[in-house]
């Protein structure tokens, strides 16, 4: 008896861990935390995030923006979806899942290894925008490129096909815990996006790495100074600097 106990105790607490989302109010205005960390970069946000022993945060390098000069900041409403040849009830759910887009948010989709499927589109970045949405995280494909880039909407994928969804993949879920590339991610965690990829900063941990990225980020550039002073790597080391 004693052992199905802890047994069951493990399970309650893994489930906690893992099913439920973290829903807590931010002190600082959503709008300021964006602005915040669209002037930072990717690796500044990484090494912090290191620094806390989380050192699984980064989503795949396959999955990459349209164009380098992207950046992206944002609050995670997360999408799956799975291979699946029926039709019924797809459109139903994408429509009940647009209804509920909103300002700041990123939508993140998991497509489950499908790489013969679009999963985004220019009518869904159009929709998408007119909610307020930010831009989109596509572990999967995309199509309709010209149209998203005309309406300047920040996009990571992993590839472009003509292939649309219909047919091939259907929704399963949305605003659920998913994992992309092993990385778990949230509805509301924060979405932070560059040239170098995408990261995940889980919500409770927002404001603290936002902060200690902001502090290293004056730091490198108080380095940088050293460095164009002329001063040698040894004495860059001794004052503090990394490298």
């Amino acid at each position: 008896m004693g052992e199905q106990a802890q047994s069951k105790m493990n399970i309650e607490r893994l489930r906690k861990m893992r099913d439920e989302v973290d829903i807590a109010e931010l002190p600082i205005p959503e709008k300021e935390i964006i602005e915040r960390y669209e002037k930072l970069y990717t690796g500044c946000v990484n090494d912090v995030m290191r620094e806390a022993c989380l050192t699984n945060q980064a989503l795949p390098s396959e999955i990459m923006p349209l164009r380098d000069e992207m950046v992206l900041a944002g609050f995670a409403f997360t999408i799956r979806s799975a291979a699946d040849p029926t039709v019924g009830g797809e459109l139903e759910l994408r429509v009940k899942m647009l209804q509920e887009l909103g300002p700041n948010m990123v939508c993140v989709w998991n497509a489950n290894g499908i790489d013969h499927a679009s999963h985004w589109g220019g009518v869904m970045t159009k929709m998408s925008r007119s909610r307020g949405v930010r831009g989109a995280i596509i572990d999967g494909g995309i199509r309709d490129t010209g149209d998203i880039l005309s309406q300047k909407f920040p996009i990571w994928c992993r590839y472009r096909t003509s292939n649309g969804s219909l047919s091939r993949a259907k929704m399963t879920g949305y605003q659920v815990p998913i994992v992309v590339g092993g990385v778990i991610i949230k509805p509301g965690d924060l979405i932070f996006a560059d040239i170098d990829g995408a990261i995940v900063v889980p919500r409770k941990l927002i404001i603290p790495v936002l902060e200690r990225a902001e502090a290293i980020e004056r730091n490198e550039l108080e380095f940088k100074d050293w460095i164009e002073a002329g001063l040698t790597p040894m004495e860059v080391h001794e004052q503090g600097g990394y490298f």
